[in-house]
């Protein structure tokens, strides 16, 4: 599908970004309309150059570093290959070798860490440890996930709902299943792009208040709707089916429990119907548990588009990473 631009009128290769004073990304939360989309067209149109062979050399001499206090397959291959195919490297530092805020602070590790490079992405469980960074560091900080939020996550998101769809705008996009990180970052998302958002959820497992709080108040510039809801039903019109998994890392305790608790919330053939759409997309940020909250029949579906969304983090950090270090 030919995807025209979300963005009018911008020149810059990164979609005027360089006139923007926005240093990090910590939640989308604090990123505007125009920068989102700006994020989602320059994906999109680095994604074509690359697969049409164009050679990326934005971030020549540029380097970054990547902390992780968590494992990853996808955050780490997509951020340091992205480095790589825009000319600058990716340094991986685990979370044992840095020992963030038990050996030295995070104030001097930002520090220290800033003399070196040019940018630090981080991947972290305390949302409190991102701030600390993007406080004390000199250089742009970058939310690879944390407790709060998984920005880069969902803006890749949206980038793949748009290639699909052909638009955002009056979009609804039904997200079943427990209201974390990443349920908060499509809410921020949805907010400011004009797509409504429908949280389904158990009863106690909703995203946090202050977080639909500011995504409903911040989705009345764009007219989108923000909804929480414990049932089922409210799939109803969805153009998109999202969901993740039930029990996030740091929860391995609560899994069995969990299972329990959410097993109505499965994305089956069944809940699929429910949108009463026949081209309903399936979404999931992966890893997925296969036959906990999707079934085979559905992740693998003409339907599902999660290895498209999966691609789709390398080119949207792509982008994320020119805007903030070009």
């Amino acid at each position: 599908m030919k995807t025209k631009e979300l963005t009018k009128g911008t020149t810059c290769a990164c979609g005027g970004h360089h006139h923007l004073k926005r240093k990090d990304l910590c939640s989308l939360s604090d990123v505007s309309t125009q920068e989102l989309k700006g994020w989602i067209d320059l994906a999109i149109k680095l994604k074509k150059e690359r697969k049409a062979g164009k050679v990326h050399n934005q971030l020549a001499g540029k380097n970054l570093a990547m902390i992780f206090q968590k494992s990853s397959t996808r955050t780490r291959v997509s951020f340091e290959i992205a480095m790589r195919q825009l000319g600058g490297s990716g340094l991986y530092l685990s979370g044992n070798e840095l020992q963030l805020g038990r050996g030295e602070t995070i104030a001097d590790t930002a520090q220290v860490l800033s003399r070196y490079v040019d940018g630090i992405m981080a991947r972290v469980y305390a949302h409190s440890d991102i701030l600390g960074l993007a406080k004390y560091a000199t250089v742009p900080v970058i939310n690879g996930l944390s407790d709060f939020s998984h920005p880069c996550q969902a803006v890749a998101d949206y980038q793949t709902l748009f290639e699909h769809k052909g638009k955002l705008e009056g979009l609804t996009l039904a997200y079943v299943g427990d209201g974390n990180n990443v349920a908060h970052s499509l809410m921020f998302g949805g907010a400011k792009l004009g797509v409504n958002v429908v949280i389904v959820c158990p009863k106690g497992y909703e995203p946090k208040q202050e977080v639909t709080d500011l995504s409903s108040e911040q989705a009345k510039e764009t007219g989108a709707k923000i909804t929480v809801s414990n049932g089922i039903e409210a799939v109803k019109g969805a153009d998109c089916i999202y969901t993740d998994v039930w029990a996030s890392m740091g929860q391995e305790k609560e899994h069995d429990e969990r299972v329990k608790i959410f097993q109505d919330y499965q994305i089956n053939s069944k809940l699929m119907g429910m949108t009463g759409k026949k081209d309903t997309l399936f979404m999931h940020c992966l890893p997925a548990h296969r036959g906990e909250e999707v079934t085979n029949e559905v992740a693998d579906s003409a339907n599902s588009v999660i290895f498209d969304e999966a691609e789709n983090r390398l080119h949207a950090q792509k982008a994320i990473l020119v805007s903030l270090m070009a």
